[in-house]
């Protein structure tokens, strides 16, 4: 198939699991084209069968925000034209599937029918898509899109119980590379800026208020109260500053670093005791599964669509949101008890092979083959 792929090229999870998508399709004999504003950070170096263009809005003057919409339906019907894509896949509700819906639209009226499949992240729906000066444009487009998947259960049922939607979702979850993200030996880990006897706790986020990275920080300043530790903080965003300015009013900047955006988590998170994870909401929690895959144990609030993926007591902790006496003696309980860390680290591997990219991938060239089959019915009637 010729795919185009629409999304934020960022470090969130849309933007990472669309372009592992894209790059795992192109492997399997595909061809992906990526339409965003810049590079997506996991589209690394030079890979067949995958081709990138770039958005660029105009700067004219008069607009005081740069219309990128009008630059992505811009590109959309010029990639679909000259590339001839057989569907296109946006990630993120928000500007994306509404974009899509009016090149599509375009497109119609030269002749050229091109389906699209929306798929939905989160704060797409959960947050953003709530908002009363979105919700009718996220409705409008979603009612539209051909086909509409979800990133978990929980997603779905939201995105239903808000939109009040007549379309059926398919939720297809987020998956993870198990070749990329994998445990290691004892041996090999490496006890950056710590010493050998101190435990390694890990957060990766962007720093959004959802994310409640204070949370973690709380929990930390308490976990070292009774074992020695060093807390690594990957990511970046709106409330850094404000975290930081808690590391130090704690007085633990000495035992907390802060890495930044990342882009090879792989070398990053086996390397960890335990994954700290205090989000108010989490449709599915790649970051989480990311962790799992790289035999960590997740300690998590017991939000959104986490439990899709963590077994509580088995592969991780889920506790009660808000709850940071718990979480921290969920944390002691794992840095105490080797035994239960290691049972558990087995736990988080074996239920992240659940969602290895080998399983998932199938599911969206299913889904694809679906939508282009009721599409080509749909127009045959026509």
């Amino acid at each position: 198939m010729r795919i185009g792929i629409v999304c934020y090229p960022l470090y969130g999870g849309s933007g990472v699991v669309a372009t592992e998508l894209g790059k795992s399709l192109a492997q399997r004999g595909h061809i992906v084209h990526f339409i965003t504003y810049d590079r997506p950070v996991r589209l690394e170096g030079f890979v067949e069968g995958v081709f990138y263009h770039e958005v660029i809005p105009s700067d004219y003057p008069l607009f005081r925000f740069a219309p990128y919409e009008s630059a992505l339906i811009g590109q959309l019907v010029k990639v679909v034209q000259e590339e001839k894509l057989e569907i296109l896949h946006v990630h993120y509700a928000i500007p994306h599937a509404i974009s899509a819906f009016v090149a599509q639209q375009i497109l119609k009226q030269q002749g050229i029918y091109i389906p699209f499949i929306t798929t939905l992240h989160g704060t797409d729906i959960t947050l953003v898509g709530k908002d009363e000066g979105y919700a009718p444009v996220v409705r409008f487009s979603l009612e539209h899109s051909n086909g509409i998947t979800a990133v978990s259960q929980y997603l779905k049922q939201e995105t239903q119980r808000f939109f009040q939607l007549q379309k059926t979702i398919e939720v297809i979850p987020n998956f993870v590379n198990l070749h990329l993200f994998k445990p290691l030996e004892q041996q090999q880990k490496k006890r950056f800026f710590t010493e050998d006897c101190e435990a390694v706790l890990m957060h990766v986020s962007n720093f959004r208020p959802v994310k409640r990275v204070g949370d973690v920080v709380k929990v930390f300043a308490q976990v070292v109260k009774e074992v020695s530790a060093k807390l690594f903080l990957i990511g970046d965003g709106p409330e850094r500053p404000k975290v930081e300015r808690l590391v130090k009013t704690l007085g633990i900047q000495k035992q907390v670093y802060f890495l930044g955006k990342q882009q090879y988590l792989e070398e990053l998170l086996p390397h960890a005791d335990v994954f700290l994870l205090t989000s108010e909401n989490e449709s599915f929690g790649l970051a989480a599964l990311e962790a799992m895959a790289c035999g960590v144990p997740v300690v998590a609030y017991d939000v959104g669509g986490l439990k899709e993926i963590i077994i509580n007591e088995k592969s991780g902790f889920l506790v009660p949101f808000n709850d940071l006496k718990t979480f921290v003696l969920k944390v002691l309980l794992l840095l105490k008890n080797s035994e239960l860390k290691n049972r558990m680290a087995n736990a988080a591997r074996a239920q992240a092979e659940q969602f290895s990219h080998e399983k998932i991938v199938p599911l969206y060239e299913q889904y694809y083959a679906q939508v282009l089959k009721q599409t080509s019915v749909s127009k045959s009637l026509l």
